[in-house]
């Protein structure tokens, strides 16, 4: 006999905007790397960012027929942040630069060149059918929230906020589905005007704008009067930015993926071009897993794809469906090494990952969105899985 005992858990993720250091750097390696694509499609990229108070590192290495302005990208990415003002601890336009970028290795050229995988590494991809993004509900939350405090704070409705920020969502889950939110933490730096006669916290008004102008709209329905919202715990977030702390490519990936509610491989993406798998087989993962949960096969998946340096075919492929699946796992992978292209030449022409399409996906979450650069969170071979598995 079943227990009929109800399970309940927490579930927390975080979010960061576009003026977070961090993001801001993997920004700055997209937009180079995008750059560098409009010209050579076919360049080998490898961009990593360093930003601190007043001043930005970018290096790496390129093989490319491309010529670039590293400096004029640079400052044009960082001024569409919203670092425009020396207020906000950094400006595109007066803070220093350092380009260190030269050519990548011929000893991993070499193995590249014959189609192989740029490097080793386990790729992670994941779905579940929690939301209508096929995400999981606190990773969605907590970027919409950090995508509307960008949006209010660029249309200029509350003209205090500036570029840096995070959010942080906990949903209660009753049975391994989500059942309301249980708490909302926004943090945004802002100017001095919006401090109170302390100068060590914002004005209650301040902080009652931010709710009804940037949360509410977007909690909606999963808050209850139970629900708690922090809005700056600290009091006050006037130094931001990378005045307040040092910004590094590729440190946001939990962000950057499932908000901690899947595995991670450990690899970062932005500045890589799609021959390193940390990146390309990461987006093929997720578009089997999804493709997976949307053919009604199942309603959770995670998919593992595992490859070694210079080989072009995967060295393991996992296919696990947390018991929700229709078929078993195993009948599973047969479909998928059918349907889906997993060498690294073949996922790039799938889909489609030559084109400067990167800037637009280094913040807010490489997974979940909708749009023609988001080429992997297409379904379209949701039917095909479904007719393979035998499922009516």
């Amino acid at each position: 006999m079943k227990s009929s005992k109800v399970k309940r858990f927490m579930f927390t993720s975080e979010s960061v905007t576009e003026g977070h250091p961090d993001k801001v750097c993997d920004i700055v390696s997209d937009s180079i790397l995008d750059e560098i694509l409009r010209q050579d499609p076919k360049a080998r990229v490898a961009c990593e960012t360093f930003i601190s108070m007043g001043l930005l590192v970018v290096g790496g290495e390129v093989t490319t027929t491309a010529t670039i302005k590293p400096h004029d990208i640079i400052r044009k990415a960082i001024k569409n942040i919203g670092y425009t003002d020396a207020k906000y601890g950094f400006d595109a336009s007066t803070c220093a630069i350092l380009d260190t970028i030269n050519k990548q290795s011929p000893d991993i050229a070499q193995g590249v060149d014959t189609g192989g995988a740029g490097d080793q590494g386990l790729m992670i991809g994941y779905a579940c059918r929690e939301t209508p993004e096929l995400m999981p509900l606190p990773i969605v939350l907590a970027h919409k929230l950090a995508i509307k405090l960008t949006e209010v704070r660029k249309k200029g409705i509350l003209k205090y906020l500036g570029p840096d920020g995070k959010t942080q969502i906990t949903v209660e889950y009753e049975n391994g589905k989500p059942k309301r939110l249980d708490a909302v933490v926004l943090s945004t730096q802002h100017t001095e005007e919006i401090l109170d006669k302390t100068g060590k916290k914002i004005t209650e008004k301040s902080r009652k704008e931010i709710i009804e102008k940037i949360i509410k709209p977007v909690i909606g329905k999963w808050a209850d009067s139970k629900t708690k919202i922090y809005v700056n715990p600290t009091g006050k977030f006037v130094v931001g930015g990378p005045q307040g702390d040092t910004g590094l490519t590729g440190r946001k990936l939990i962000v950057d993926t499932y908000g901690g509610m899947a595995a991670h491989g450990g690899g970062a993406f932005s500045g890589k071009d799609s021959t390193k798998v940390d990146r390309s087989a990461c987006y093929m993962a997720r578009h089997i897993a999804k493709n997976i949960v949307a053919s009604g096969i199942a309603d959770k998946c995670t998919v593992q794809l595992a490859y070694a340096i210079g080989v072009a075919e995967p060295v393991s492929i996992m296919i696990d469906t947390h018991g929700t699946g229709k078929i078993t796992d195993c009948q599973l992978e047969p479909i998928v090494r059918k349907l889906f292209p997993l060498t690294p030449k073949g996922i790039i022409d799938y889909l489609q990952l030559r084109q400067p399409r990167f800037a637009k996906t280094a913040a807010y979450g490489h997974f979940g969105r909708s749009g023609k650069e988001f080429s992997w969170e297409q379904t379209n071979k949701a039917g095909d899985i479904k007719k393979a598995a035998g499922i009516k």
